[in-house]
């Protein structure tokens, strides 16, 4: 009997496979199925995560609401196509929201003297804690921030 010698084509091609269906079996290896209870998250949803995090920083074009309406925004956008970004987020908005009543609450608070020492802590708990949760989100972690009021579920 006759050998049959394995070619490198042959050896990665697996048999009764055309080459269009080898393609989408490699596109849906590197397609991680993504949902609340997975660990691996999608490429394209880790950097639209990490860009909803980093969207707050439009409070800084924007003062006082552009900090919120940047996460609004690219969360809104993406939300249907990716749950990772639908979770990360809520949660970008909802800190955003709860930082924003934070310095309302410590800007007031200046008339009384304490406020000078909480607003600029405030704001530098918001962006420390705003590109750690962008640095996770971009790793595929999901990320819950700290002193957080939940409004949206």
């Amino acid at each position: 009997m006759a050998k049959k010698e394995e070619t490198p084509e042959s050896a990665e091609k697996p048999e009764g496979e055309t080459p269009a269906e080898q393609e989408t079996s490699a596109e849906q290896a590197e397609t991680v199925q993504e949902g609340p209870g997975s660990k691996e998250v999608n490429k394209d949803a880790r950097m639209w995560a990490m860009i909803c995090h980093l969207s707050a920083l439009a409070g800084l074009v924007v003062p006082v609401v552009g900090c919120i309406i940047g996460p609004l925004i690219v969360w809104q956008i993406k939300k249907e196509e990716f749950p990772f970004v639908d979770e990360q987020g809520k949660e970008a908005v909802n800190f955003q929201i709860s930082m924003l009543i934070y310095g309302i609450v410590a800007g007031l608070l200046c008339f009384a003297c304490i406020g000078f020492v909480l607003l600029p802590a405030v704001v530098i708990f918001d962006l420390i804690f705003l590109l750690i949760a962008a640095v996770k989100a971009n790793n595929g972690e999901h990320y819950r921030y700290p002193l957080t009021i939940r409004f949206i579920k």
